[in-house]
């Protein structure tokens, strides 16, 4: 018998979501055979089973949510039920308790035996029974950490977890497993869990149990608002204080600042027979999350700077021709950026760096993810490594491969992992200004606008100034203002912006 657990895909993913089981219980499976796919907020993968067999049991649905390491499946050598002969139906330590050949002696009655009547039904994750013991009173809810920027001190409210598992028990008596983005949920908006019925395997409260829970209760009133204060109703523990901090080991630079409350669960927004629901697949929901956590994290400042780009023109005109004949793909302006960026970082380390706790991580090696459109379908990071150790030629062809198999979804876990700043290029649409969300745990993002020709002042050729057509573009960083200040990263967008503007591109090829 082999368990299916849930993989770790990429070193900073945590969970993820079934999105599809390619197999039916009592279906054979080979070794190394796709048995399921999963999503995650990093990349879709199809994941192999790590051995033959039958699937027996599927212990997590499709569209579930589970932290990395939960059981999600059984493959055993034999098809469900094989061998079990007259007691099929019950669970395979009742079918060993009886010797065989014998008939069971009714008298003496044997202790440790369970009831062999009425037969149990096989439990997917059979809980342990229960032991005699004097009642106790309804236990209290432990705060449940939130997520940056949810309420401080939210709860479940009506629960207490479960040490190391995930579970809860609930003031109903019952045990349940909660995935992480349900707890969440319920924290955000104070939902008491025995409250919401579960539609998944043994009633287990799912996403779209709680959204629809929360579409169908009445709107409360700004008083009722979980984690407004002493205004809080209907929480076994008391109210939260709006200064109170999060509950659990959150770094003082990432908590949310006072006050700050969760979102009123959403109104119904149908206004006519023409409306069309879209739902959300799994890489706008993680966007959406990440760029919430991420606006709730870091003191997001903007500075922007013109540059002319009359210099990399000029050589991108002259060699486009023969750079596609060569390597199969356009010379475009991103290298050239990514290049210029590698140089300012050099000047200016503390752009490429993360927060923690009270401290700057710098990190020495530029690791530079470059944002990817998914053909509206959402966005994904690819990574390039050690870019400020690579020449233009093979920087253009590494971003035009990981962009490529971007969309085409086969990008590997490791690929997306990793970045220590990022670059976002909605200039091919023609933007003039963007303001880019920092892409955590990193502390900036630079965005490369639109490059178009228009009217600037050269210098003449007698020492004067004269009226030229270049080719003028925008570079806008979003950078946390806890790391740096406006001076630092300004002087770094100078930098980068000299060196686009005066290079010798043409060595760089």
């Amino acid at each position: 018998m082999a368990d299916i657990t849930m993989p770790q895909l990429g070193e900073t993913v945590t969970e993820g979501t079934v999105t599809r089981w390619l197999k039916k219980i009592g279906d054979p499976v080979s070794q190394d055979e796709v048995l399921f796919e999963v999503s995650t907020d990093k990349v879709d993968s199809e994941v192999p089973s790590p051995s033959g067999g039958y699937l027996a049991e599927i212990l997590v649905p499709e569209g579930e949510t589970v932290d990395v390491g939960v059981r999600l499946a059984v493959v055993t050598p034999e098809p469900p039920g094989a061998g079990a002969g007259s007691a099929g139906s019950q669970p395979e330590a009742a079918v060993r308790s009886a010797p065989s050949g014998a008939q069971p002696d009714p008298a003496p009655p044997l202790p440790p035996q369970p009831d062999p009547s009425p037969p149990l039904p096989p439990q997917p994750n059979p809980l342990p029974p229960p032991s005699p013991a004097p009642p106790t009173p309804a236990p209290v809810p432990d705060p449940v950490p939130s997520m940056a920027g949810a309420a401080p001190g939210g709860a479940v409210q009506g629960y207490k977890r479960s040490p190391g598992n995930g579970s809860v028990a609930g003031s109903d008596g019952k045990a349940r497993v909660l995935s992480p983005v349900v707890r969440r949920l319920m924290t955000e908006y104070g939902v008491d869990a025995a409250e919401v019925p579960g539609s998944g395997v043994d009633g287990r409260i799912t996403r779209t149990d709680v959204l629809s829970y929360l579409e169908a209760r009445p709107r409360p009133s700004t008083a009722e608002v979980p984690g407004r204060g002493a205004a809080t109703v209907a929480t076994p523990a008391g109210p939260a204080p709006a200064t109170e901090t999060p509950a659990g080991p959150i770094p003082a630079a990432f908590r949310a600042s006072p006050g700050v409350a969760p979102a009123i669960p959403p109104q119904s927004v149908l206004n006519g027979e023409r409306d069309e629901i879209v739902p959300f697949n799994n890489i706008r929901r993680r966007t959406a999350e990440h760029m919430v956590r991420s606006k709730a994290t870091s003191a997001h400042t903007l500075v922007a700077m013109e540059v002319d780009f009359e210099n990399v023109e000029t050589v991108r005109r002259r060699v486009k021709d023969s750079f596609r004949a060569e390597e199969g793909i356009s010379l475009t302006y991103l290298p050239f950026v990514i290049m210029a960026v590698a140089d300012g970082i050099r000047a200016f380390p503390h752009l490429n760096a993360s927060v923690a706790d009270d401290a700057l991580v710098i990190h020495r090696d530029l690791n530079l993810g470059i944002a990817v459109d998914l053909d509206g379908e959402g966005l994904i990071v690819p990574v390039v490594r050690e870019a400020d150790s690579k020449r233009l030629r093979a920087l253009a062809r590494e971003v035009a491969d990981l962009a490529s198999r971007a969309r085409r979804r086969r990008l590997s876990a490791d690929e997306i992992a990793g970045g220590t700043f990022t670059i976002t290029n909605p200039g091919p649409f023609g933007t003039s200004m963007t303001f880019p969300i920092i892409n955590q745990p990193q502390v900036a993002i630079l965005s490369t606008d639109g490059i178009k020709r228009r009217p600037v002042v050269v210098p003449a050729a007698g020492g004067g100034e004269a009226i030229a057509i270049h080719s003028v573009g925008s570079l806008a960083l979003s950078f946390d203002h806890r790391a740096i200040d406006g001076a630092y990263a300004s002087r770094f967008l100078a930098r980068t912006r000299q060196v686009i503007e005066t290079w010798d591109w043409s060595q760089a090829l």
